[in-house]
């Protein structure tokens, strides 16, 4: 487990974490929200431990609908990981009537526990880490705030990884899922690509939501025609609800599209496409007045 913990620290990362920073409490140029950090309990067997979680709230009192925002792996230790904030992307979210809450998952930045890995064995991985986004909604639809009934979720890298998990679980009001680079790159397994494939086309298997999935050409951690078979092996099994799943090739992008969603200059690449996606699963997407 801690080999695994030094393997990922090493590929899940870098270019998956790029943000624009801004002050905490304070609005951001894209648009006013407010901001906050929530601790938010996860309950174990043993013992339980808190979430560090940003939550970017729209003017008013809502209830507004909520989309839960999972972040990617930074080299180094888990606990030296900033807090995840996405500061352009969120807002892009915010002005248009979204609550977006980005928690930080075990063992991350100053949420308690420590990160747990699985081995080589990444579909189990996926399913631990998205015990935490099922806190993180446990907490959030309590909130008066949020709509419990008009929810996406959107991960990043790892935490595109974490969100195709979390299509195996059923979670009332969850309407669909957006993968941006997903993956889990651990090269001391000597099968890494077939075990991201094989964990893919496990979750498809159980997988209940309509998803968005958007890979690049240019990745760094997924070349081509990887990402092509990780989709294929999911839709090959997906049926029902999940069934409804498009993967966008989007190109090259920059240096490195593993860099896409993070980047401010992305937003022109994945902004319509999601659009579409979320007025496909009944969800506005225009800008508010």
């Amino acid at each position: 487990m801690a080999g695994l913990a030094v393997a990922l620290a090493l590929v899940v990362g870098g270019p998956a974490l790029a943000q624009d920073a801004a002050p905490a409490s304070s609005p951001v140029a894209a648009g006013k929200m407010a901001e906050q950090v929530a601790m938010i309990p996860k309950p174990g067997v043993l013992f339980s431990v808190e979430l560090e979680t940003t939550i970017f709230k729209p003017p008013g009192e809502g209830p507004f609908p909520l989309v839960v925002l999972n972040h990617g792996k930074a080299s180094g230790k888990p606990a030296f990981q900033p807090r995840a904030r996405y500061s352009a992307q969120s807002a892009e979210f915010v002005k248009r009537g979204y609550v977006v809450a980005l928690p930080m998952r075990q063992g991350f930045s100053r949420s308690g526990g420590a990160y747990i890995g699985a081995g080589c064995n990444v579909e189990s991985n996926g399913l631990v880490q998205a015990e935490d986004v099922v806190a993180t909604l446990d907490y959030m639809v309590r909130q008066p705030y949020v709509d419990k009934s008009r929810i996406v979720v959107i991960g990043q890298s790892h935490g595109g990884l974490t969100t195709m998990a979390f299509s195996t679980l059923a979670y009332p009001g969850v309407l669909g899922l957006v993968n941006f680079a997903g993956g889990l790159r651990d090269e001391s397994c000597s099968r890494w690509e077939f075990n991201l494939i094989d964990a893919f086309g496990d979750y498809g298997k159980q997988a209940r939501y309509p998803s968005l999935w958007m890979y690049g050409d240019n990745d760094s951690y997924w070349p081509q025609p990887l990402p092509e078979k990780m989709f294929g092996a999911y839709k090959a099994q997906a049926h029902g609800a999940a069934a409804n799943t498009r993967m966008v090739d989007f190109g090259t992008f920059a240096g490195d599209s593993h860099a896409m969603f993070g980047s401010r200059a992305g937003l022109p690449i994945w902004l319509p496409e999601v659009g579409r996606f979320f007025k496909e699963i009944g969800l506005p997407f225009d800008p508010l007045p």
